[in-house]
């Protein structure tokens, strides 16, 4: 009897509140991304820790945490979220004119500087009323858990080897160069393996703890180690960091050709052999059968498409 009382007190919305909240670890960043004022997540708050008998969300410094038992509902929370998402949409078919369903594509910005707006644009242009997220791959947040536990509908990057847990979609491929000042010695005098290896390198901030990225992790194979001088998380200001200093930048031709035009800057070929970087799109089997997010994925796929045209 009492489970059936609890049951007719919660309702999607505080199912909602709770996960925001979980997943955010703050009161006032889930009430920003939920739309609402802080006064009023604060009451579901309580509201929710009445219903679980546990405080959910403790204070720990400056920061919030999450219980032992707030941990253990974020991913039934996640799995309801979903369900009562795709409960009537993919019922029906998905009719982008129509939906309202939010879309979360998780990317990192050293795509093609092109991609994002005009996926954007696409987006907004085919299924007006959704409502668009893009988030960043951070270097503190694991891009597959973010899929498991359905914040995000895909991730879009590149990765030696993809992991086979998750559906993969190739997007495109890129030739691998070194962007450098135009003032920058080899571009009069040139390189070789070894004075590339012992220039001084700028390299993105790992995705989450521990990564290694396409470029080190082929040196690794390798056995060489580049002199890596500094880091930036924000992949499209390194151009301009590069452009005013001895840094060289190696990432795919098609990311670098768009700043050239506008920068001081020169594209010049590795003295080590790469392979081609490759671009995917990612996402969980959670979503697969999914109407609406397979509309989605074709709709990145068709974007990718556009990018050498």
């Amino acid at each position: 009897m009492r489970d059936h009382i609890l049951f007719d007190k919660i309702d999607l919305h505080l199912i909602r509140v709770l996960h925001t909240v979980l997943t955010e670890r703050s009161v006032s960043r889930a009430a920003v991304r939920l739309g609402m004022h802080q006064p009023a997540v604060s009451a579901a708050l309580r509201r929710l820790r009445d219903l679980a008998g546990d405080p959910l969300l403790v204070r720990s410094g400056a920061a919030m945490l999450p219980t032992e038992a707030g941990l253990r509902m974020v991913e039934p929370a996640a799995s309801i979220l979903r369900a009562a998402e795709g409960l009537f949409s993919d019922a029906r078919g998905f009719d982008p004119r129509t939906a309202t369903r939010t879309f979360r594509i998780a990317a990192s910005d050293y795509l093609d500087p092109l991609f994002l707006p005009r996926l954007m644009a696409h987006l907004k242009t085919e299924a007006p009323l959704c409502p668009v997220e893009i988030l960043p791959l951070s270097p503190d947040a694991h891009y597959h858990a973010h899929l498991a536990q359905g914040d995000v509908d895909v991730v879009i990057g590149n990765w030696p080897q993809p992991p086979e847990d998750l559906h993969m979609a190739r997007l495109f491929g890129d030739e691998v160069v070194s962007l450098v000042s135009q003032s920058h010695p080899a571009v009069r005098r040139g390189w070789d393996a070894d004075g590339w290896l012992a220039a001084e390198h700028i390299a993105p901030t790992p995705t989450h703890p521990g990564a290694r990225g396409v470029i080190d992790a082929h040196l690794d194979a390798l056995g060489l180690r580049r002199h890596i001088t500094a880091r930036c998380a924000h992949f499209s200001l390194i151009p301009e960091m590069v452009a005013s200093s001895l840094l060289v930048l190696t990432t795919g031709r098609q990311f670098c050709e768009r700043y050239t035009r506008q920068l001081p800057l020169a594209i010049l070929p590795c003295p080590v052999p790469f392979p081609r970087l490759m671009y995917y799109q990612l996402w969980h089997a959670r979503s697969h059968h999914s109407a609406a997010a397979a509309w989605l994925r074709e709709g990145v796929k068709a974007v990718a498409s556009t990018l050498r045209k």
